[in-house]
C-alpha cells in the first residue's frame, strides 16, 4: 500500500541542498568514541552546533528565505523566537538584504537579544511567552504585509532541515539509528523523510524534554498544559507543527523522554569527554541513549548535535555539578571538639588520603550541638565516589564523625 502523502519529498530536500551549499557550514559527521565506550553502542555526531549562528536553524531559515519573491522581500520577514530561530533568520535575511524583525518574549536573556541585534534583525520585545509573541507577530503581519518566518511547520524549513539527514548518511551509509530532537518537528521530520527515502529501514527516535511531550501528546491525541523550567529551551514547544506531526506520524518509531539529570549529563559529558560544547536541546540525543542504553546496545547511531549556544553560566553549574555527581567535588560535615589544633588534624587525615580542601565553613552557634564541640562543613576535591568514601573512613577512624553532605554517584 501507499504511504501518506507528505508534505515534503526527497527531492525537495535535494534541490534545498543545492540552494544552501556554500551558504551554510558543511558541518562535520564525528566518530564519537569516547562516548561510544560510554555508552555502548557506535556513535557518530552531526556537529550542527559549528554552523555560524550554533544551531541547524540556518538551513530551514535560509532555504525559507530565498523562496521569497522580490515584493516579500522588499516588505520584510518576521519571526517569532527566543533565541536560535531568531538568530538564523535574522543572519540570513541580513545577508540578502531582506529587514526582518523578531517578537521575543519580554524575559529572553539579554545576551540573546543583543546577538540577534548584532547579526542585523529589529527586536520587539512583547509578552510573557512564544504564545504571546505570535499573537504580535500576527499583528504585524496584517499591518506591515510581513512574511512570516515560521520555526518549523513550513514546508521549505522542514526541506532545509532535511538536508541534515542527507549530510550524515553520506557520510556514514550504514547508520542503524538516528536520534534527533524534537520541538515543534521541523528537524525530524525533514530529516525523517531523507533518511527514510534513502534508508526504509533505518529506526528513527526522537527525543522531547519530559516537561514538554507536546509532540508525543498530540500523536497520541492527549491535550496537556506544560510548562516548568528546563534547560532543553530549545525543544520546551507546547504546540507542535500540524504538518511536522503527521510526517513525524509516518516516519518516527519512537519518542523518548529525558528528564534534567539526564539533560545535564549528557551536555557534561559531550564537553568533558568529547570536547563538543552542546546546549541542552542539542545533547537531548545523547540524553535518550544515556537514558535507555539497552534499546542502542551496539547499534551504530546517529546523533544531532543540534545546537550548541548554552549560557556560560548554566554550563559553568552543569559542570560543578557533574564534578559533585561523579564524586570530584564533595561537601562533608565532621563533628570536631571545638579546640585549637582540631581543623589542623582534619586537614592532615584529609590530605594523607590524597583529597584537596576547597572551603572550610565553621557551624559553632544557633545550632543543637554542645558548647564544647561544632561541625564543620568542608568542601574537598577528590578522585570519584569510592576516594569520597574512604576519606570519610578515614575521618571516622581518627575520631571524627563525618557524613556526604552532597550527591555522589559510587
Amino acid at each position: 500500500m501507499a504511504g501518506p502523502t507528505l508534505p515534503v519529498d526527497i527531492g525537495d530536500i535535494r534541490k534545498a541542498a543545492e540552494q544552501i551549499a556554500g551558504e551554510v557550514v558543511l558541518t562535520p559527521t564525528i566518530d564519537a568514541r569516547p562516548l561510544s565506550r560510554l555508552t555502548g553502542c557506535q556513535l557518530a555526531l552531526k556537529l550542527e552546533n559549528l554552523q555560524f549562528t550554533g544551531s541547524f536553524k540556518d538551513r530551514g531559515a535560509l532555504v525559507k528565505l530565498q523562496s521569497l519573491d522580490a515584493g516579500a522581500r522588499e516588505r520584510g520577514v518576521i519571526a517569532m523566537s527566543a533565541g536560535n530561530h531568531a538568530q538564523g533568520v535574522a543572519y540570513h535575511a541580513a545577508r540578502l538584504g531582506i529587514p526582518a524583525t523578531i517578537v521575543m518574549p519580554t524575559n529572553t536573556p539579554f545576551n540573546k537579544v543583543g546577538r540577534t541585534k548584532d547579526l542585523g534583525a529589529a527586536v520587539v520585545l512583547r509578552g510573557d511567552n512564544l504564545d504571546d509573541s505570535r499573537d504580535y507577530v500576527d499583528t504585524l503581519v496584517a499591518e506591515r504585509g510581513l512574511t512570516l518566518i515560521h520555526p518549523y511547520d513550513d514546508t521549505a524549513i522542514m526541506a532545509g532541515q532535511g538536508t541534515v539527514a542527507l549530510e550524515m548518511l553520506a557520510s556514514v551509509p550504514e547508520l542503524d539509528d538516528l536520534v534527533v530532537p524534537i520541538g515543534g518537528g521541523g528537524l525530524i521530520a525533514g530529516m525523517s523523510i531523507a533518511a527514510k527515502s534513502l534508508r526504509p529501514d533505518i529506526r528513527i527516535t526522537g527525543v522531547e524534554a519530559s516537561q514538554y511531550p507536546s509532540m508525543r501528546d498530540a500523536l497520541n491525541g492527549v491535550e496537556a498544559r506544560y510548562g516548568g523550567a528546563t534547560i532543553a529551551e530549545g525543544i520546551a514547544v507546547k504546540r507542535p507543527g500540524v504538518m511536522t506531526r503527521e510526517v513525524v506520524r509516518a516516519h518516527v518509531d519512537d519518542i523518548k523522554l529525558v528528564d534534567e539529570k539526564s539533560l545535564e549529563q549528557a551536555v557534561q559529558l559531550l564537553l568533558t569527554e568529547q570536547k563538543v560544547l552542546a546546549e541542552g536541546a542539542g545533547a537531548a540525543g545523547i540524553a535518550a541513549i544515556l537514558s535507555d542504553p539497552d534499546r542502542f546496545a551496539g547499534r551504530r547511531v546517529g546523533v544531532v548535535i543540534c545546537g550548541g549556544n548554552i549560557d556560560a553560566r548554566l554550563l559553568s553549574s552543569i559542570l560543578l555539578r557533574g564534578l559533585i555527581r561523579g564524586g570530584r567535588l564533595v561537601r562533608l560535615r565532621a563533628e570536631i571538639v571545638d579546640v585549637p589544633g582540631a581543623l589542623a588534624r582534619i586537614a592532615a587525615v584529609t590530605g594523607k588520603a590524597g583529597a584537596n580542601i576547597v572551603d572550610v565553613h565553621h557551624r559553632r552557634l544557633f545550632y543543637d550541638l554542645s558548647v564544647k564541640r561544632a561541625e564543620i562543613d568542608i568542601v574537598l576535591e577528590t578522585r570519584d565516589g569510592a576516594h569520597v568514601h574512604a576519606v570519610v573512613d578515614d575521618l571516622n577512624a581518627d575520631g571524627f564523625p563525618s557524613r556526604i553532605m552532597s550527591e555522589v554517584d559510587g
